[in-house]
């Protein structure tokens, strides 16, 4: 369901969206576009209602944004994670205490992960943390299928880490061989994989592809690997083709998405219904 739309027209290409957990009613987001380093407060029907600037880090290809509460202080991070064209040696994850929402501000970066993939450059546009297991998985986006890989949330020293490959991610739908050789063409890669997150419970998570969310619920003690392996719910979210940002809502069971361009829609979608295909 359309519950607003993108207001702050400096939101050309919103491509990460996490939950406020020292707000209510707040949300995250940021661009990919490499023009800078702000970070934008929305409300969910898409208002703004300030931003920050992001000191010490670099806007390469930001692609994803996720929240989590640490020793009781709510923290953002910024996932500089894209690579559409598999050229950069390490990528890097940048860690913020959550401010407030204000109109200008500014924060510094309290600590960042620089890494690489044990097999080779990725791109990848998904990223969530798992606070239970204090890691940040992230999923790559032009595999297929897609693989999933995990780093230490808080790791010791600055040396930039080799990220650990966790393995394949069946669940996602599969494309024939002639979907992938006419996508450049019909500009339809329904099956990639452009934003995740993690209920703060950690017992849900959802991937966003271009058409569609995938829910996925996860037992008490059961590895993330196995749950996003175990078939989800599916919600398609129409005729949307530039949604790439997502994030829950609430505690586990009603997601936001909007997408790349101004003034995008802001959807929510409730799975408590039974929406799904």
């Amino acid at each position: 369901m359309v519950i607003g739309k993108l207001q702050d027209a400096d939101i050309r290409e919103a491509s990460g969206l996490a939950r406020s957990y020292r707000q209510d009613n707040v949300l995250w987001t940021i661009n990919d576009n490499g023009a800078d380093e702000l970070v934008h407060a929305i409300n969910p029907r898409g208002a703004r209602l300030g931003e920050f600037d992001l000191k010490k880090s670099k806007n390469v290809d930001w692609e994803d944004l996720a929240s989590f509460t640490l020793d009781d202080k709510p923290y953002l991070l910024v996932a500089d994670i894209g690579d559409n064209e598999a050229k950069y040696e390490s990528r890097t994850l940048y860690v913020v205490k959550e401010p407030q929402a204000k109109k200008k501000d500014q924060e510094k970066v309290d600590w960042q992960i620089g890494f690489r993939y044990p097999d080779g450059p990725r791109d990848a546009e998904a990223a969530a943390v798992d606070i239970e297991n204090q890691r940040v998985l992230v999923l790559s986006k032009r595999d297929i299928p897609p693989v999933l890989y995990e780093l230490p949330l808080r790791p010791d020293g600055d040396d930039t880490l080799t990220a650990t490959r966790l393995g394949a991610i069946t669940s996602l739908p599969r494309p024939s061989r002639q979907d992938v050789e006419f996508a450049p063409k019909t500009k339809n890669w329904y099956w990639q994989p452009v934003g995740m997150d993690i209920s703060d419970d950690n017992l849900a998570a959802v991937i966003l592809t271009y058409p569609a969310v995938y829910y996925y619920k996860r037992l008490p003690g059961q590895d993330w690997l196995d749950a996003l392996n175990a078939q989800p719910q599916r919600v398609s979210i129409g005729n949307f083709r530039n949604a790439e940002a997502i994030a829950f809502g609430d505690r586990r069971r009603t997601v936001i998405v909007t997408g790349e361009s101004r003034h995008s829609p802001v959807l929510a979608i409730d799975f408590n219904e039974d929406s799904t295909e």
